[in-house]
């Protein structure tokens, strides 16, 4: 039981953010969740319910998130799922655009790192997010897997560097949640039913799947270093 315990959750708002908290919250903790939009942070904190409160956070933006940590002061684990994906071809992607992707879950999780472990309990720990293209290389994701496979180096450095806080990386495979949702409604089921057909399980991930796999990083205090992938044997394929 994770009762008393405060957690942070940037990226809380929705999808894999949103149902980790709604499972932490289960265990009895207290969630502080963020997001850039001030209204799905706020929605999702009514949702929760009085266990969880909610702060608006650029991660991109250095700054913001020294002060954020400031504000919310001692704590004891901190998720960082928040991070916005693209992809296309690499001769055909503009560097602006590339720049964009590593600001916003290379660098936004180096800054969450970097300004919210001097406020984390020494039994505490982190859990970054990395990706399944870090590890299986897919045309038009060259981008994407170099930023993930630098998340993961990232943290298992870290779980060295910040010992005896841990620091864990989640890699997931194809998920479906909302990061998704501008796709119309037909060509994201035929997607995911295209991929889910080709994985040993038969299936893509949901929320669910990987915000179970964040609360075991949390729960185990003999794991740190870890990159736990949850992709249903896509890795094999």
């Amino acid at each position: 039981m994770l009762k008393n315990q405060k957690i942070v959750i940037i990226g809380g708002s929705s999808g894999i953010g949103l149902e980790t908290a709604k499972q932490l919250i289960g265990e009895g903790a207290e969630v502080i969740i963020a997001s850039r939009s001030a209204h799905k942070v706020q929605q999702a904190a009514a949702l929760l319910g009085p266990q969880a409160s909610s702060l608006t956070l650029d991660t991109t933006v250095e700054d913001q998130v020294k002060a954020f940590f400031e504000r919310v002061g001692r704590f004891d684990h901190l998720v960082v799922s928040a991070a916005e994906t693209s992809g296309g071809p690499f001769l055909h992607t503009a560097t602006d655009q590339a720049r964009l992707l590593f600001d916003n879950k290379f660098w936004g999780q180096y800054y969450a790192a970097k300004y919210g472990a001097p406020y984390l309990s020494p039994e505490g720990s982190i859990t970054l997010f990395s990706g399944v293209v870090a590890y299986k290389s897919m045309v038009g994701s060259s981008v994407l897997g170099a930023v993930n496979a630098a998340v993961s180096s990232l943290g298992q450095t870290l779980a060295l560097e910040l010992a005896p806080i841990r620091v864990n990386i989640v890699s997931p495979g194809i998920i479906d949640t909302p990061s998704r949702s501008k796709m119309p409604e037909e060509a994201r089921r035929d997607l995911y039913a295209a991929v889910g057909g080709k994985l040993p399980v038969k299936r893509v991930g949901l929320a669910g799947d990987v915000a179970r796999s964040v609360l075991y990083l949390i729960q185990n205090s003999f794991v740190t270093g870890t990159v736990l992938h949850v992709e249903g044997g896509h890795l094999l394929t």
